[in-house]
């Protein structure tokens, strides 16, 4: 449960797209169908959803609260995204597993990645580092692999020509707060690639993301802290991924809670997040990666302790995974 005595719970949603008159925003949303489809630990929550052979999947924490020693990652199955069934639970002894995020490897496997912090007791700060996990069908993971030692927490991974590409963030203690750009060739031994790419205000959760031509955008959250900007940030660069130029989305989208985004087809991205305007909820984005604008298209149906959106693209629908306290 969270503070307000609420259960946590998960949402998928189902969005439709049509083209917009208005040339700064050229894409509207219309929400078809909205599912709760997970709610039966007192804490469910930081999803990510992907299709793969034929099916979707979606990852998500279970806990006895937001904060808790016994995070496990819970894999739900769906041939149509209406009727879910529990394909895999995954939990690594001594540590408290989080933010999950899947993605498919060069070779056609499932692979599973998220946070792993050594927690000893409930509500207590703990440095937080990267797990990885594999999976031939969905249902059979391998033992979770600690890839990133706690203290920097690579969030997020995206494959691109045969590699894995991610950012890491400082999630320990200290006040140096940065961003280390990280490769790898299986998605498990990883290498600097940037050191301290990003060293403006708090930067913490990253998605990249790379386009039909090889550019790689990756969307930032920053938090508060002192008098550094909190506001969202874009980063463009080209290959090889060594220069970047930053962008900042502005202030309405200030802690932009689990940033995810994806490309549709027509070539527009579309970003999800939480945003705070009116109380904390998840909304779907326009991003202008050219701009380097942000503009909010639609709040979804969320609330309170929500965000950490996964999105797929199937069947001329935009699939989104979330998790809300809202009811």
């Amino acid at each position: 449960m969270n503070m307000n005595g609420k259960r946590n719970f998960i949402i998928i949603l189902c969005l439709i797209l049509a083209s917009s008159s208005f040339a700064a925003v050229p894409v509207t949303v219309e929400v078809v169908e909205v599912n709760k489809i997970w709610d039966k630990a007192p804490h469910n929550a930081f999803t990510d959803l992907v299709r793969w052979r034929d099916a979707f999947y979606c990852a998500f924490r279970e806990g006895r609260g937001h904060v808790s020693t016994d995070g496990r990652i819970r894999i739900l199955e769906s041939k149509d995204a209406d009727t879910w069934t529990s394909a895999a639970i995954i939990s690594l002894e001594g540590f408290d597993l989080r933010d999950a995020h899947l993605s498919v490897t060069p070779d056609g496997r499932l692979m599973l990645l998220g946070g792993a912090a050594p927690r000893e007791k409930d509500h207590q700060s703990a440095p937080t580092g990267t797990f990885v996990s594999f999976s031939q069908d969905g249902r059979k993971w391998t033992q979770p692999h600690i890839a990133v030692e706690p203290g920097r927490w690579l969030w997020c991974v995206t494959w691109h020509k045969g590699k894995a590409y991610g950012i890491s963030y400082t999630a320990g203690k200290g006040n140096e707060r940065y961003l280390d750009l990280l490769v790898s060739n299986d998605g498990i031994h990883y290498e600097s690639h940037v050191p301290k790419l990003l060293e403006q205000g708090y930067p913490t959760e990253v998605t990249l993301r790379f386009d039909s031509d090889g550019i790689c955008y990756a969307l930032v959250r920053r938090d508060r802290r002192g008098n550094d900007p909190s506001s969202a940030l874009l980063g463009v660069s080209g290959p090889d991924y060594k220069q970047w130029q930053w962008k900042d989305l502005g202030a309405d989208f200030n802690g932009f809670g689990g940033p995810n985004f994806i490309q549709i087809p027509g070539g527009h991205w579309l970003a999800a997040g939480r945003m705070h305007d009116g109380g904390a909820h998840t909304a779907i984005t326009y991003l202008d990666v050219e701009n380097g604008t942000m503009t909010k298209l639609a709040k979804l149906p969320s609330g309170g302790d929500t965000s950490y959106p996964g999105m797929v693209w199937h069947n001329n629908m935009l699939y989104i995974s979330y998790y809300s306290s809202h009811e």
